[in-house]
């Protein structure tokens, strides 16, 4: 055989291994074809083409099992157990920046799954080899390197804290500072990953000075990023106090305000995550959110949008109202209760439906005038629903009973409390009843409407056991009225009455 023939044979083989690997990389973009490539044994087959002396072959190869361990936890399981991680970290280190960016999606798409996954990629030295490649010259192995990270950081706070030890945190922030807008993205989507888990990691990334550069990118153009600066500052700011209060002395505000409008749904909802993290903390967090028009937005923002995206406004709404008179008041006058009302109607879902209830119970627990702001927007009679229907989650009548009780008892609004008398169960009606004997003895008008509306003869069907405290409301309320009133609203009076008449001798 020729020199020649031997050099074609050498060319077939690359390009036969060449058409493999490429086949496998696009097979394996499509679901349906997953199954069929896990049983024909390919990862043993790619294994060995990580090393191949041609690069292309080996990226494509690594592509490949990125793929394919992206699609789900048995194949990401296969990856690990082939022996496959640690050749994978050896080559970050030594090959070019197409295999560095390949590597690190192999990576990223084993530690996805699971923190046993994750953890398996951390055991193999994978860490030291990405944050050295946070300091690459080509972007896109940044990326890719700050990606996986973010990917093993957002398990658990033991995997965030190795990867925060390996010394990522400021290479992260280097990133965010970076000219390319997908390398922001990513970096702030690791910081806001590392953030989350405690108070600790939380300080880690701020300590390294990430909430001046986030605050920065706010008002950027890219919608995806700007998702991402919102969630890191949620993130940063949900665990304390002091790490609130760092994230507004940033200046961010009244400008995050402008993001509520934004087109981008996610983009508004994680600025009204961001509202509602800082606000949960401390009465001044609360009021400095309502000065900068804070309350009135969201309020606005919880009638532009539906479903889930609702649940921060609410939520934040709710944390605001909590603390204190004046605050629950700025809710009430920027007109939130009846937008909170359409929530409670509007909402399927139920976890929705429970936090709409909990913001009103925050709400209207402060005085009767908070109180009577909630009850005539007809919000008593639908909480009520919720707490009695069967079908309703625990959390949710939970919820519902909750707001329910402390409303009724600061409520004397009497025309919203009447409907209740009707429907209520004996555990809400004793407080329903209650707020009547108080206002009863001190209004002449509404003792008179409240006979003429059929309220009195309801009381007198009530059956409440002696002694017992609903028993000494109806008294209460009874004892407003002349006995022949009370008597002739009484169960059975029309039967004596008729008795009477019976045994009537005529003179």
């Amino acid at each position: 055989m020729s020199q020649r023939q031997v050099l074609q044979v050498f060319e077939q083989y690359q390009k036969s291994r060449t058409q493999f690997v490429q086949t496998i990389a696009e097979l394996a973009t499509r679901p349906q074809n997953i199954e069929t490539l896990q049983n024909a044994g390919v990862m043993s087959l790619l294994r060995p083409l990580l090393l191949d002396v041609v690069p292309t072959i080996q990226q494509t190869a690594a592509l490949a099992l990125g793929r394919l361990a992206n699609y789900n936890d048995d194949l990401a399981e296969a990856v690990v157990k082939g022996d496959i991680l640690p050749q994978l970290v050896y080559s970050l280190a030594e090959q070019n920046r197409f295999y560095k960016k390949a590597a690190a999606f192999v990576l990223r798409a084993v530690a996805k799954h699971s923190p046993a996954l994750a953890q398996a990629v951390v055991d193999c030295g994978a860490l030291d080899a990405l944050v050295i490649s946070l300091e690459e010259f080509d972007p896109d192995v940044k990326e890719a390197a700050a990606w996986a990270l973010g990917y093993i950081a957002r398990h658990n706070a033991h995997l965030s804290q190795e990867v925060v030890d390996a010394g990522a945190v400021p290479l992260l922030v280097l990133c965010i500072q970076e000219p390319e807008v997908a390398l922001k993205r990513i970096a702030a989507s690791a910081l806001s990953d590392i953030a989350k888990h405690s108070p600790e990691l939380a300080q880690t990334v701020v300590d390294t000075g990430a909430i001046a550069h986030l605050a920065q990118m706010i008002l950027n153009p890219d919608a995806k990023l700007k998702r991402q600066v919102f969630s890191a500052l949620s993130q940063i700011s949900k665990h304390s106090v002091d790490l609130a209060e760092m994230v507004v002395e940033a200046e961010i505000f009244p400008a995050v305000l402008a993001c509520l409008r934004d087109p981008d749904e996610y983009v508004r909802k994680n600025v009204t995550t961001l509202m509602r993290e800082i606000t949960k903390h401390t009465p001044e967090l609360s009021q400095m959110i309502v000065n900068t028009g804070g309350v009135a937005a969201v309020i606005d923002y919880l009638g532009d949008c539906r479903g889930n995206v609702r649940l921060p406004g609410i939520m934040m709404l709710g944390y605001v109202a909590a603390h204190s008179e004046n605050l629950a008041m700025a809710v009430i006058v920027s007109k939130g209760v009846p937008q909170l009302a359409i929530c409670l109607s509007e909402e399927p879902e139920e976890h929705i439906k429970a936090a709409t209830a909990w913001a009103f119970g925050q709400i209207g627990h402060h005085t009767p005038e908070h109180a009577r702001a909630v009850a005539t927007a007809n919000v008593l009679p639908k909480l009520l629903a919720l707490y009695m229907d069967t079908d309703s989650s625990e959390d949710l009548q939970v919820k519902a009973k909750k707001a329910l009780k402390s409303i009724l008892q600061k409520c004397n609004y009497l025309p919203a409390l009447e409907p209740l008398l009707y429907e209520a169960p004996s555990n809400i009606l004793k407080h329903v009843v209650c707020q009547f004997s108080k206002v009863l003895p001190r209004d002449s008008n509404a003792r008179r409407l409240f006979v003429t509306s059929g309220g009195l003869k309801k009381v007198q069907e009530i059956k409440a056991d002696p002694g017992s405290a609903l028993q000494e409301y109806i008294n209460s309320i009874n004892s407003c009225y002349p006995e022949e009133i009370v008597r002739y609203y009484s169960p059975g009076y029309s039967e004596t009455l008729l008795e009477q008449v019976e045994k009537y001798q005529p003179v």
